[in-house]
């Protein structure tokens, strides 16, 4: 059975392996979260050695099909954040 770690879970860990607070170990969970969003909002990409890279990635307009009518629907341009884990951690995850 596979567990999920989230923001609290990330916390916790934090907060017992380096021995600080968990409302300190909240706020760099937060500092990094923040960090991360607001390079990849003014287009820069994330690399963080040994773990991925965060970017942006655009996608085109493009011309769908509405399951319930069959009419053709257009899909405006996107952009949507994008994570490419690092070969270590790829290696780390067989």
């Amino acid at each position: 059975m596979s567990e999920v770690l989230n923001k609290k879970g990330l916390v916790e860990v934090l907060a017992n392996k380096l021995e600080i607070t968990k409302k300190d170990a909240t706020v760099a969970v937060d500092t990094v979260f923040e960090s991360i969003t607001a390079a990849l909002v003014d287009g820069s990409k994330v690399d963080i050695s040994g773990f991925g890279k965060f970017e942006v990635k655009e996608r085109a307009a493009r011309t769908g099909i509405n399951p319930a009518t069959k009419e053709p629907l257009p899909i405006p341009a996107t952009k949507a954040p994008a994570f490419k884990a690092a070969k270590a951690l790829k290696d780390a995850v067989k």
